[in-house]
């Protein structure tokens, strides 16, 4: 129990181990890639502060140059109304040519103003500074300006953008105030073209940082636009309803990013109310460029990062998987000790049942002769019945050794191959009978032969050692299930280290489970987790045993409080399954007689043997080891039968006598018998028959007639050279 408490603790650290590692490899991944996302945020809105108060220098640069122009046109006002002060409309027009001359003056010098016109309350033009006379029939009382300026005191009315006309060669915007008589009342427009190429050029001339620039009137329309349009375009076009929105709630400067209705571009935008006037300076940056310019600069944490984050998490992932590697092999290795130390420890507990079996064989082998000379001898009643219940205890003595002997693999097996995937169905008929009704029985079988070559007594047996621990797990009823398939093993430490063609039988309950701490000692010979009363520790032993002795293994697994499976991996057969042939009936008495020299060690079990073999009609000549039967076949040959037991004293067993027999005596036959020994499965691969002990007086009928029916088997087949 403390060696599977440090091994969990050994596994714990080592997942514990393996864990960090892998928690290391995705912080290395994670932990750089969230510090340049927080970075990169970082420098985003530094980015986005740089914009910004790049717009803001531009709106300001762009807010002078519109205030100097709007100041200029303001001086030309104060000056003109100074130089028509006074003056009717017949004087202009009578001093029209000095007047034209005058306002020629005021524009020369200042590009910004293209021409200077003042118009009568009328509507029609009464001087220009272009020098040119403008026709009479012209009517500007229907323009937007001069009705805006006839109905209203004051002020600067900024126009739309006119088309080109005599005089004004360009595209330009008209800058319009009243020309009122001394006591306030219209008198007329004075009208000053400004080119909208003026305020083009400049923007041109600033775009090195910023790639939008415009002047807008507060209704929306465009008065200049940098990159320049078509100014028939912006004759009809609306900036967006993002800006229109911002300005109708009062807001005179903002920053905020917007797709250009225009030409569908995103851009960084601000904008300012040039103060006194309905207008507005914009200044836009590409939103493309910033995050371009963006990415420039962060793309240096990555050339620098990335391959380091790389370089680390290979590292990492290298010492992961040496890790995972050393633990797998380490686990392997630990796998093989532990089987080695369980398949030690399995071996050593069946050396020292074994022998237990073996004295106990003989033991009963006297109780049960001594039993059957009572019965003949005594008549009443009560000693029958006495003698009955030390015959009961000596079967269960007998079953008792046959499952140590099945542990220890020195059970004498009779092997037949038979196919499970019919044998199994048969089976579930027989455990029907034997558990509760409250048990479901499942039988799943493939429809390939699945031939093994097993004893099929102690196949059904431990079919039905398991079945019983089965149905005691559960008490309150379940489902047993049975199946088996063919499977290839491949050497692993969780078969004992088997490979090859295989028949795994599985066996599973939907029980109580086994415990986690006593998993290991499960097939152990006398360990039980059931009352005293309930079990005696030896059915899953037998069931070991007999894989083990078959050439498998079985293995165990299990969940506590939700069942157990038991595999019994048994060696595939190649040789056809043959059916089953009826046992031949012994007669009921004698049908020979003749001389039976006896080789045994034990003088009581010889005793019993000698009795039989009387009761049969035989002679009984007994020697107590291999050397005096040798010595006592070549002084008198005249034998009919050799009956020894394999283990004998000396240092030559049975089998040995037999063998010897075979080569100088081929025409004695020669019947072995043990309750013990490791020779028991050569001497029946040699043909030699063998009767387990304790053995009573027909078992013994029926061995002596099998030997004898072999008595003319060649030395060859014994292992003797011929």
């Amino acid at each position: 129990m403390e060696h599977g408490q440090s091994h969990r603790a050994v596994q714990s650290e080592r997942h514990a181990a393996v864990r960090l590692l892998k928690a290391l490899m995705v912080a290395s991944v994670l932990l750089p890639m969230a510090l340049f996302a927080i970075t990169a945020w970082v420098d985003y809105r530094n980015f986005e502060r740089i914009t910004n108060e790049r717009i803001d220098r531009s709106l300001d640069i762009l807010h002078e140059h519109s205030l100097k122009v709007l100041e200029t046109t303001e001086r030309a006002y104060a000056e003109v109304n100074e130089v028509v002060r006074g003056m009717s409309d017949n004087d202009i027009r009578l001093n029209e040519a000095a007047l034209n001359k005058r306002l020629k003056q005021i524009v020369t010098g200042t590009p910004q103003m293209q021409g200077i016109e003042i118009i009568d309350r009328d509507g029609h033009p009464l001087v220009s500074s272009n020098g040119l006379l403008t026709p009479g029939d012209i009517d500007f009382s229907k323009a937007e300006y001069f009705t805006a300026l006839k109905s209203r005191e004051g002020g600067t009315y900024v126009s739309t953008i006119n088309a080109p006309r005599p005089g004004v060669p360009g595209y330009f915007i008209s800058l319009s105030q009243r020309r009122p008589w001394d006591d306030g009342t219209f008198n007329g427009v004075i009208s000053i073209a400004v080119p909208t190429s003026y305020f083009e050029n400049f923007y041109a001339h600033i775009s090195d940082t910023v790639d939008y620039f415009a002047l807008v009137r507060a209704d929306g329309h465009f008065l200049a636009r940098y990159p320049v349009v078509s100014p028939a375009s912006l004759l009809s076009f609306d900036d967006d309803k993002d800006f229109r929105t911002r300005i109708a709630h009062g807001h005179d400067y903002s920053i905020y990013t917007a797709e250009s209705p225009y030409d569908h571009i995103t851009r960084r935008i601000g904008y300012r109310k040039i103060a006194g006037y309905p207008l507005y300076v914009l200044v836009g940056v590409e939103w493309k460029a910033i995050v371009s310019e963006w990415l420039r600069y962060n793309i240096n944490y990555l050339i620098f990062g990335a391959p380091l984050m790389v370089f680390l998490f290979a590292v990492l992932g290298l010492a992961l998987r040496r890790t995972q590697r050393l633990y797998d092999e380490s686990e392997r290795r630990e796998a093989v000790e532990n089987a080695l130390r369980h398949a030690q420890r399995m071996e050593a507990i069946g050396q020292l049942t074994g022998g237990v079996a073996h004295d106990f064989n003989n033991l009963l082998m006297i109780i049960s002769g001594s039993v059957q000379r009572l019965r003949r001898e005594l008549t009443d009643k009560k000693s029958l019945r006495l003698l009955d219940m030390i015959g009961t205890a000596t079967h269960r003595g007998e079953t008792l050794t046959r499952h140590l002997l099945t542990y220890s693999r020195r059970q004498t097996l009779t092997p037949e191959v038979i196919d499970l995937a019919q044998r199994l169905p048969v089976l579930r008929e027989l455990l029907t009978r034997s558990l509760r009704t409250d048990i479901e029985i499942n039988v799943e079988v493939p429809d390939t032969v699945c031939a093994v070559r097993v004893d099929p007594s102690e196949f059904e047996l431990a079919i039905l050692n398991l079945a019983v621990n089965a149905k005691d797990a559960m008490p309150n009823g379940g489902a047993l299930s049975m199946s088996a398939r063919p499977v290839t093993l491949k050497g692993d430490a969780s078969e004992e280290g088997l490979s090859g063609d295989f028949v795994a039988v599985y066996v599973a309950d939907t029980g109580q489970g086994i415990p986690a701490d006593v998993m290991m000692r499960v097939f152990e010979p006398f360990f039980t987790t059931k009352d005293v009363s309930k079990g005696t520790g030896l059915g899953l032993s037998q069931v070991y045993g007999f894989a083990k002795q078959s050439g498998g293994t079985a293995t165990v697994t299990s969940t506590e409080g939700q069942g157990t499976t038991v595999t019994l991996y048994l060696p595939r057969s190649l040789e056809q399954p043959q059916p089953a042939e009826p046992p031949l009936q012994a007669p009921a008495q004698a049908e020979a007689a003749g001389t039976v020299l006896l080789v045994e060690d034990d003088v009581d079990v010889a005793d019993v043997g000698a009795s039989y073999m009387r009761q049969l009609g035989y002679r009984v000549r007994s020697v107590a080891d291999v050397q005096a039967a040798l010595a006592a076949l070549q002084v008198d040959a005249q034998v009919d039968l050799v009956f020894s037991d394999i283990m004998m004293p000396g240092g030559r067993n049975g089998l040995d006598l037999a063998r010897e027999i075979g080569e100088r005596f081929p025409h004695i036959p020669v019947l072995l018998t043990t309750g013990y020994s490791a020779s028991a499965q050569d001497a029946a691969r040699y043909g030699v028959v063998v009767l387990q002990k304790p053995y009573d007086l027909e078992s013994l009928r029926r061995h002596v007639r099998e030997a004898m029916e072999q008595a003319r088997v060649p030395p060859a087949a014994l292992g003797v050279a011929g």
